[in-house]
């Protein structure tokens, strides 16, 4: 068991590790594992990161602090955690228009679609991200519905092939006059 700090770093073997904002001075439970520590509060998994066996090295993951960056988007070039953050270039390009477009509501905009990140992957969000430049939809709720889309899956078809036994149920078709009856007298 141990404490995150105000910095939202939990110290494990002389190392510290970054952990959501949201999880801040709460008490989490560190697991460490000879590859990966992994961090919990409660019975939900908050946090995972490649260990360090070296000493007093800290770990960021940049997506832990986006939260924070909201609130404080001035915060955006020059926070400790994004420093060795390497975005593809599709979202440099993103921010350059956004800010182009929308002055300082531009960063906030950037910002929002980086929350992205929090429900999706880095991969899935890039796709999306040129996706909606080449279409010039770069608000963040246009990138949103572009990555909710890509990830929908069709419906697939029932299909009797894998059920032989249901080939021979024999359903009888719906009396439909009563409702013929209804339309009917309406017209």
């Amino acid at each position: 068991m141990r404490r995150a700090n105000s910095l939202s770093l939990v110290r494990f073997d002389r190392n510290d590790y970054s952990v959501p904002t949201a999880y801040a001075h709460h008490e989490v439970t560190v697991m460490g594992g000879v590859e990966e520590i992994s961090i919990s509060s409660g019975p939900e998994l908050v946090a995972t990161h490649l260990r360090h066996w070296g000493r007093e090295v800290t770990t960021y993951d940049p997506r832990h602090y986006l939260a924070l960056l909201e609130r404080k988007p001035g915060a955006l070039d020059v926070a400790r955690p994004l420093e060795r953050w390497v975005l593809p270039g599709c979202f440099s390009v993103l921010r350059r228009r956004l800010e182009a477009d929308l002055a300082s509501a531009g960063t906030r905009e950037f910002i929002k679609v980086l929350r992205l990140m929090e429900r999706t992957t880095l991969a899935e969000l890039t796709a999306s991200v040129e996706v909606a430049l080449s279409i010039g939809a770069t608000s963040a709720d246009a990138i949103s519905l572009i990555v909710f889309h890509r990830q929908e899956r069709p419906v697939g078809l029932f299909s009797l092939d894998a059920h032989p036994h249901l080939k021979s149920v024999a359903i009888d078709l719906p009396d439909l006059g009563a409702y013929r009856a209804l339309t009917e007298k309406g017209a």
